[in-house]
């Protein structure tokens, strides 16, 4: 596959994996969860840096984000943005430095701005769920660049879509040169993470003449299951489950043909407007709230956010801006009684002011707009959060304050496993905090130097034959983390139980 090459990009190619881990710090006084105390389960708004901010949320959310849509800068030439990324390599640091700020006269300020999307990009790939969907704004200046980026990170067979979105600017005379050229449209790339996610509109058959919507797709054939007594053609799978195809049935949405019998999907209009890749009658920009850069569209936001179907699913904007995806996250739970979460990410200062108040204005209600549902409020919480220290293996138990259980726990499972199949990461009986189909996970651990000191935070023989019981019940082994024990490994191992001990024993585990 042809790949993109760019300045800088030796230097960068690995910095999303150097980025430091930081803590996630709640703001009580910022966050707005009505009587309930801020909870970093709850919907997030993370002030700070987005590359340190999106490896921040490694720890709790590595493959757990359904959707991420991203309005990254365009690169006009005219945000007056700086690549001011901490990269290590000094040569690195010294091309940023020799071309910094990126300005419309900077020869190389595509480069730079290759430059900043790729380790987020790379992040943003990690933190997506295997069926998640991803979906990227930009315009021309970039739109081309960012394609070849985008199909070398998430690969180009994920690639899924771009949609033609109308944009509203204003009358200058450089938007009047380039109208004639019937430029005045910005894009969205859709790409999914894997051939799991989310695939193109069902495809359209036309057999004697008549039509007829076939639920499938190239690929496994794991799928291949009888449906109205028909099989999917050779070479070609079902696109569901059959579970899912059983819930499309019962929803009225999967049925067999009136006349022929073969299977048929029916397009509701919602899907019409996702699946169209002509987006024009939505313009872009709003000023509701009057955003310095303009307001992306609530709708606009909605359509992408309903591409997925799953109500408890995690969105992400590491781009934030105004808030418009907790807007629109928040408006269509309000609609369909949906769980869905989001997660705002904004590096500038505004943060507060703008992107926080524009939600707790939503959620809350906005005065002087004829919208009633938006006047009335549309319910919902978020909790305000700012990076805090990095996490260090060494420091984490040596610096004052000590982080608390579960950003320990949350360390532990990202390091050890990805938490790509942790059931639940929080304290459990016996110190148990997670596990994986044939790992239980114990951490023996309270944000205390006088308990980490003391007898109380070893693995003794009393509580390792309780881990013990557990194991042979459940027929997974064990592996228990903490300052120190009581007990030899090799007793330890003929209980199948592995000792880990706090902070130097924390490693990459293949289950």
């Amino acid at each position: 596959m042809p790949t993109l090459d760019f300045n800088g990009k030796q230097f960068i190619r690995g910095h999303h994996l150097t980025v430091p881990i930081r803590t996630l710090e709640i703001d009580n006084e910022k966050s707005f969860t009505g009587d309930s105390d801020p909870s970093l389960d709850d919907n997030l708004i993370i002030h700070g840096d987005n590359l340190e901010g999106l490896k921040a949320l490694l720890l709790r959310y590595a493959n757990s984000i359904k959707c991420i849509y991203i309005d990254p800068p365009y690169n006009t030439g005219n945000e007056g943005w700086i690549y001011n990324d901490n990269v290590n390599c000094p040569l690195m640091q010294e091309w940023l430095k020799k071309n910094s700020p990126v300005d419309g006269e900077d020869l190389e300020r595509h480069d730079k701005w290759l430059c900043m999307m790729w380790p987020r990009l790379n992040l943003l790939y990690d933190l997506l769920s295997d069926d998640g969907v991803i979906f990227v704004s930009i315009d021309d200046n970039e739109q081309h660049h960012l394609r070849m980026l985008m199909d070398e990170i998430f690969k180009e067979e994920n690639f899924r879509n771009i949609f033609v979105v109308a944009r509203v600017k204003k009358n200058t005379k450089a938007n009047q040169h380039v109208r004639a050229l019937k430029r005045g449209y910005n894009f969205v790339l859709f790409y999914a993470k894997s051939s799991s996610g989310l695939i193109d509109p069902p495809t359209v058959f036309d057999e004697k003449g008549e039509r007829w919507h076939a639920f499938d797709a190239p690929g496994e054939t794991s799928t291949a299951y009888e449906l109205f007594g028909m099989l999917p053609p050779k070479g070609r799978h079902w696109m569901n489950s059959k579970i899912g195809a059983d819930e499309l049935i019962a929803k009225g949405r999967l049925r067999p043909h009136p006349r022929t019998g073969k299977p048929e999907y029916l397009i509701d209009a919602s899907d019409r407007k996702i699946l169209d890749t002509n987006w024009t009658d939505l313009q872009e920009y709003d000023t509701l709230f009057n955003f310095p850069n303009g307001e992306k569209n609530v709708n606009f936001i909605k359509r992408i956010v309903g591409t997925v179907v799953d109500q408890n699913a995690i969105i992400l904007d590491s781009f934030a801006g105004s808030g418009t995806t907790a807007h629109a996250v928040l408006a269509l739970n309000k609609k369909d009684g949906g769980n869905r979460k989001f997660i705002l990410i904004e590096c500038e200062d505004y943060a507060d002011e703008i992107t926080a108040e524009r939600v707790r204005r939503v959620i809350d209600g906005v005065k002087n707009t004829k919208n009633k549902n938006l006047k009335e409020g549309i319910g919902g919480s978020f909790t305000f959060c700012s990076l805090g220290d990095t996490i260090d293996e060494i420091e984490i138990l040596t610096d004052e304050p000590l982080p608390d259980y579960e950003t320990v726990a949350n360390y532990i499972a990202f390091v050890t496993t990805g938490k790509r199949e942790f059931t639940s990461i929080k304290k459990g009986k016996d110190f148990c905090f997670g596990e994986t189909p044939n790992i239980l996970f114990y951490l023996i651990y309270k944000p205390s130097f006088e308990f980490m000191q003391s007898r109380d935070s070893a693995l003794n023989d009393e509580l390792a034959q309780k881990i013990a019981t557990t194991c042979k019940e459940s027929g997974k082994k064990a592996y228990v983390y903490a300052s120190h024990k009581f007990i030899s490994q090799k007793e330890l191992t003929e209980m199948q139980i592995t000792f880990c001990q706090l902070p130097y024993n924390i490693y990459r585990i293949k289950d």
